[in-house]
């Protein structure tokens, strides 16, 4: 991107994000002693939040840059699901919420001690067809007024219609952002673009001792899943962008790094918003990994918003 060229305006961008959501729960408190009961540490919980988490939270990144999103998923009929809703409400995200009665919505609950996570403790439970029958029919009602579709995986079982998805949304030419899980990449065919971490990427095409061998592999997966492009997030190495016609490497943004958890979400966020917005995708993927530089240094599921993003116009 040229030094004096502005930036994209994402407030005309329209996002529609399907996947997993589930619910952030924090309890902070202090740690003076060691519990009598076992060698654990005993922290006296003084606060807590919620926080909006998997798909939830790439929705939430979406319109903290200015975009209207719409987001589609199932929880529970239960009061995380209630607390999920309200908490989109107050950040002005269309939710498409489907109630399932026969599970549990998803919770992930962190014991905060001394700024540092010390335990955490999963509640989920996987949703039932007729709940994702009905997704999938909103999601086909809805797709005409995206310009961007975002599915984010993260193995709960909400997407076990993603193939279907994926065909319904290029069928309307609209490009699909898929963040992937698992080792099973095949149900991702003919995405737009996958955003895998090192390691996810690692467990689907294996190890690689060179940076030569690692363009091979992604390469020969872009081909073999028919994607317009892969994009592999490296951590501290940055991100790299693997298309037909070449590749973009954009290294890290030098900074402290405080808590990485949710960085994928922005991620794939800022990429759709960003292409949403009309710019390229080598200036996308720049905007996303300024992005992910900033939500890192802060503590858990956060955003980035545009006057952090766009200070100086430039990624």
């Amino acid at each position: 991107m040229s030094r004096n060229k502005v930036h994209p305006d994402p407030r005309g961008a329209r996002i529609l994000v399907a996947g997993d959501v589930m619910l952030d729960r924090y309890w902070f408190g202090e740690v003076s002693r060691i519990s009598p009961e076992a060698p654990v540490p005993v922290v006296k919980i003084g606060r807590s939040e919620e926080r909006l988490g998997g798909a939830a939270n790439v929705a939430r990144n979406a319109a903290a840059l200015g975009a209207k999103v719409d987001l589609l998923s199932v929880v529970g009929d239960d009061e995380a699901g209630t607390t999920i809703e309200r908490l989109l409400e107050a950040e002005h995200i269309g939710a498409g919420l489907q109630r399932d009665a026969d599970i549990s919505t998803t919770i992930k609950l962190r014991v905060i001690g001394r700024q540092q996570q010390l335990l955490r403790i999963d509640f989920e439970k996987e949703p039932g067809s007729e709940a994702l029958e009905s997704k999938l029919a909103d999601f086909e009602r809805r797709l005409p007024d995206a310009d961007v579709v975002i599915l984010s995986d993260y193995g709960k079982g909400g997407l076990r219609h993603i193939a279907e998805m994926i065909a319904l949304a290029r069928r309307a030419a609209k490009p699909v952002l898929v963040d992937p899980k698992g080792d099973d990449y095949e149900r991702y065919r003919g995405a737009t673009v996958l955003t895998p971490n090192r390691s996810e990427f690692r467990e689907v095409a294996g190890g690689w001792k060179s940076e030569e061998e690692l363009t091979q592999k992604a390469h020969k997966l872009r081909r073999e899943l028919a994607l317009d492009a892969l994009l592999v997030t490296r951590s501290e190495e940055g991100m790299t962008l693997y298309r037909e016609d070449g590749i973009v490497h954009v290294p890290t943004v030098a900074q402290e790094v405080f808590d990485v958890s949710g960085a994928g979400d922005t991620v794939i966020a800022t990429l759709g918003v960003m292409l949403a917005s009309g710019a390229t995708f080598e200036e996308s993927v720049s905007w996303a990994n300024k992005a992910a530089g900033i939500v890192v240094g802060k503590l858990g599921t956060a955003v980035v918003h545009p006057e952090e993003l766009f200070v100086g116009a430039n990624p």
